[in-house]
């Protein structure tokens, strides 16, 4: 069986800390989808199809990573792709209480279904998509917490 994985969140903008995670998760997983949920109570600054395009271009030479976009429960959508596997990163202990409830309620949904925690690395623990939004908001560079291609598309 191929350990497939769903790496779920909203991306807004793809950061380094992302990036991090799915170079560290490669060796783990056959193959990683990059899911970009639709979150209704959510108001992105890019579009999906930017976030998805910034994830295929990132990831061009690399045929095990995929960004799709996806609505609704995140067990159902690693049905669609026939995922055996969530992928979460972890900054803080706080992270971490967090997505285990989230992990939890998934596991009761289907228990097919593994969730995985990896910790990110310390010089990204400060990295935060709501914190990059911010700094772009207002005028700032935020560079530093970004992919080149990300940052050169802003």
């Amino acid at each position: 069986m191929q350990r497939i994985c769903l790496f779920p969140g909203t991306f807004d903008p793809v950061t380094l800390g992302h990036v991090d995670i799915i170079n560290r998760a490669l060796p783990l997983f056959d193959k990683i989808y990059v899911g970009i949920g639709i979150n209704t109570s959510k108001s992105p600054m890019f579009t999906a199809e930017q976030r998805m395009k910034w994830v295929a271009d990132i990831y061009a030479n690399e045929p095990r990573v995929e960004s799709v976009v996806y609505e609704g429960l995140t067990v159902h959508f690693c049905k669609t792709i026939h995922a055996n596997f969530i992928l979460r990163g972890i900054r803080y202990v706080s992270d971490f209480e967090y997505e285990k409830t989230i992990a939890d309620a998934n596991r009761t949904l289907d228990n097919q279904i593994e969730t995985v925690f990896l910790t990110g690395e310390p010089k990204y623990t400060s990295v935060a998509s709501t914190i990059v939004r911010d700094i772009i908001r207002n005028g700032g560079d935020a560079s530093p917490f970004l992919p080149d291609l990300v940052a050169k598309s802003l």
